[in-house]
């Protein structure tokens, strides 16, 4: 088996990390994510609600995923 060696590819580009408003939303807020799935919205507030002390929920929503600040 060879495995071939190419010269002179670009490495791509860095994924951008999403910047949800999670520091910014009061209790009662929400805003709404298209096309994106439900599992890595809830791990997103799991991180966030870790990292501001606050609480989040995630609910689908047509094409996509409404996330509400609880606490």
């Amino acid at each position: 088996m060879s495995i071939a060696i190419e010269k002179n590819v670009p490495t791509p580009q860095a994924k951008k990390r999403n910047s949800y408003p999670y520091k910014t939303m009061d209790v009662g807020d929400s805003f709404f994510v298209e096309d994106t799935d439900i599992r890595t919205m809830c791990n997103n507030n799991y991180r966030a609600g870790k990292n501001h002390e606050r609480k989040f929920v995630a609910r689908r929503e047509g094409n996509g995923v409404r996330i509400w600040r609880t606490e």
